[in-house]
């Protein structure tokens, strides 16, 4: 069938409104590449499995596909032995607890497995639960990584001992001493080292390195030499938690590199069931039946509604062609 004849039957239009019944990009992108069939087997099995569907959303209500993302990348870099980011694992993880609620979804109200032609699709899938639990414990989101060690626990405590140590010098300087010779009684940051706003014409007054001074030049930012130190130890321990932090994401690619078949197979199957019930979810919304096919040119469409028109108001008709004429 030529495109001409798609935008004409405005078969587009059909497609949009399945489109949106998938409730994962990788399922829409699915649902915006279908064509019509033109082989008697492959539409009947389409049509079994949309009925299969049907009946399971009618059964055991709406199931939603969002958390299948798109971790085809993430899987060749892991076949390749890359460490991911955190961000790439947390999708891994959204995949791993979609394929759980999937197979959830398939048992039936007697925690028994639904035989129908969708019952392979949630076989199949693989939770991998030990490997979704862990990426949960290590990492809470795309910027914060947990105390996922010991190691990266101690240093934190250590960054926050010495974040107390600098504030606290720093506070006595800003509140004593240094009051007079102080623009504002702050205590900020430049170039990520600890710093106090003094007034230019006091430079010589408050021993320390200048990190930066103010648009008008009349207030320098000075890291006062009492606290030099302190501020090394800081970021002598921010590349350490960053090393933690790294050697912790090689830990869990490497985890979740010994499972890339059983990834690859998830994200196929959980995208193909998010079409398939975005077909159920529009036929339900349809109020649609299913269709019988024949390879006698022979059609019978009893009580049809255009798909596109207010069903509540579309007036039902019945055509039939191809047994006593064949044209219409």
């Amino acid at each position: 069938m030529n495109d001409k004849a798609l935008r004409i039957l405005e078969y587009p239009k059909i497609i949009n409104l399945l489109t949106e019944k998938a409730s994962s990009a990788p399922g829409k992108e699915l649902c915006e590449h279908l064509l019509p069939m033109t082989t008697l087997s492959e539409i009947e099995q389409a049509q079994q499995q949309t009925a299969d569907a049907f009946t399971r959303l009618v059964k055991g209500g709406r199931i939603h596909f969002s958390g299948n993302k798109d971790i085809r990348f993430s899987i060749k870099s892991l076949e390749i032995g890359s460490s991911l980011s955190a961000s790439e694992l947390l999708k891994i993880c959204a995949s791993l607890a979609c394929a759980s609620r999937a197979k959830a979804f398939a048992r039936s109200e007697h925690d028994e497995e639904i035989v129908d032609s969708l019952q392979a699709y949630f076989a199949n899938l693989e939770p991998l639960t030990p490997l979704q639990n862990k990426i949960n414990s290590c990492i809470i989101s795309e910027e914060e990584i947990a105390d996922a060690s010991s190691t990266l626990k101690h240093i934190r405590r250590s960054i926050n001992l010495t974040n107390e140590k600098i504030h606290s010098q720093l506070s006595g300087m800003v509140n004593g001493s240094l009051r007079t010779y102080l623009q504002d009684a702050v205590i900020t940051m430049r170039n990520n080292r600890y710093c106090i706003p003094v007034k230019s014409e006091h430079k010589g007054n408050v021993p320390g390195m200048v990190h930066d001074q103010s648009s008008t030049g009349s207030t320098l930012f000075i890291e006062p030499a009492v606290i030099v130190n302190l501020n090394n130890q800081l970021k002598e321990l921010a590349i350490q938690e960053q090393q933690e932090i790294e050697r912790i994401l090689a830990e869990l690619s490497a985890d979740a590199g010994e499972h890339t078949e059983e990834l690859a197979n998830n994200f196929r199957l959980l995208t193909k069931l998010d079409f398939i019930f975005a077909k159920a979810g529009l036929a339900l919304d349809m109020n649609a039946s299913r269709p019988l096919f024949n390879n006698n040119r022979y059609i019978n469409i009893r009580k049809g509604r255009h798909p596109l028109l207010d069903k509540k108001k579309a007036v039902p008709i019945d055509i039939h062609l191809g047994k006593d004429f064949n044209l219409l």
